[in-house]
């Protein structure tokens, strides 16, 4: 240990630049991965968080929740397929909400029946609605004029919602989203859509029976009903339109970034070791042992990873931090963090392989070799 530290005293600006390196390609990384989570999580949150295990769509809608509209006898036909506890209609729609400050927002809401599937999962604060004219809200946007007790107005139509709850990870379509019951739902449709003959919902959310399996049950309803596709939750998260896009470009460039930190630190280490070849070759000519060359290398490809992340974490946090605001709100995860950093301390160490199979090969012999060196010959 005091071998490798001093080693890096003496190359104080060669390891600075290293380490300055690393540091903004693992803040890269956690920045994209930070942002593209967020940004994923308000795309598909209310999706994801509702308790219904199994969402139904038209078959036409091509699995987009805006496009599917289910007829009563589907919705009828699903609660009759075996293996299927409960049923109730979803209903999905952007309105315009007038908030107490007089500001106006376009805000997603979510109907379901109160009794049956689809209630928030992650509530926080507050409570469920239990009657008509009641929503919880999603928690990023409480500061934002949907805080508990407030009133929001459906414009038009003057339809005024009070917010009874607060559930995190709720946003839909990054929008403020409001989970209210099915009647308040409809009520909306009509009153910004008078000539509406009728209030369609988007989605019939399922609760599998007692040991059913939520993928098989989605089958066997697609099967047994004409016109519909039913899909458990994550799949139907992961095929809402335009996450798999985001998931590839994001994938890309993290992708790169963590290749990059693979060849910078595999190279950086690997050069030195040539260049220290002469010097190693003594030290193992006087007895110092391959594994203590070994020991060496790999502590300063983990101090120089370590401080990296001491640099990184930080300078991510402060970016996260100036990069959210009122209509995007992001949060760097620690669970995200340990990980990426376990990921790049392991990187870091299968990229300086290619040294330490160098240092492993000095001959001690080799130094005899050397007239510089102090050789013979």
């Amino acid at each position: 240990m005091r071998f490798a530290f001093g080693e890096i005293r003496r190359a104080k600006l060669r390891f600075a630049l290293l380490i300055g390196a690393v540091a903004l390609l693992i803040f890269l990384i956690l920045f994209q991965q930070t942002l593209s989570g967020s940004l994923l999580g308000q795309f598909t949150g209310g999706l994801q968080h509702q308790s219904a295990t199994v969402l139904v769509y038209n078959v036409d809608a091509r699995r987009s929740v805006d496009a599917s509209r289910l007829l009563p006898q589907q919705v009828a036909g699903v609660a009759q397929v075996e293996g299927v506890a409960e049923s109730g209609p979803i209903g999905e729609a952007s309105f315009t909400a007038q908030l107490a400050s007089g500001e106006q927002r376009d805000t997603t809401v979510f109907g379901y029946a109160l009794d049956g599937p689809g209630f928030p999962t992650t509530l926080t604060e507050g409570r469920l609605p239990q009657t008509e004219g009641e929503a919880v809200a999603s928690a990023q946007d409480a500061a934002n004029g949907y805080g508990i007790g407030e009133q929001v107005t459906i414009v038009p139509g003057d339809t005024s919602i009070t917010i009874v709850g607060l559930a995190d990870n709720l946003q839909f379509n990054v929008q403020p989203t409001l989970f209210v019951s099915y009647p308040t739902y409809e009520s909306l449709v009509r009153s910004t859509n008078p000539d509406a003959r009728g209030v369609l919902p988007n989605l019939v959310g399922v609760e599998p029976a007692a040991g059913v399996d939520p993928v098989t049950l989605a089958g066997d309803i697609t099967a047994q009903v004409e016109g519909v596709e039913a899909l458990d939750r994550d799949t139907a998260v992961a095929s809402l339109p335009g996450v798999s896009s985001i998931q590839q470009s994001f994938g890309i460039i993290l992708g790169l970034a963590f290749v990059v930190v693979i060849l910078l630190t595999g190279f950086f280490f690997l050069i030195i070791t040539v260049q220290k070849t002469p010097s190693l070759t003594l030290l193992r000519a006087v007895g110092a042992s391959g594994g203590f060359l070994l020991a060496n290398l790999l502590t300063q490809v983990l101090i120089v990873i370590g401080l990296a992340l001491v640099v990184a974490i930080p300078l991510t946090v402060l970016a996260v931090q100036g990069a959210s605001s009122a209509q995007f709100s992001a949060t760097v995860e620690p669970s995200v963090v340990i990980t990426t950093s376990l990921v790049i301390l392991v990187l870091g160490v299968l990229a300086s392989i290619g040294a330490m199979r160098r240092v492993a090969k000095i001959d001690p012999a080799a130094a005899t070799a050397r007239i510089a060196g102090g050789g013979l010959a």
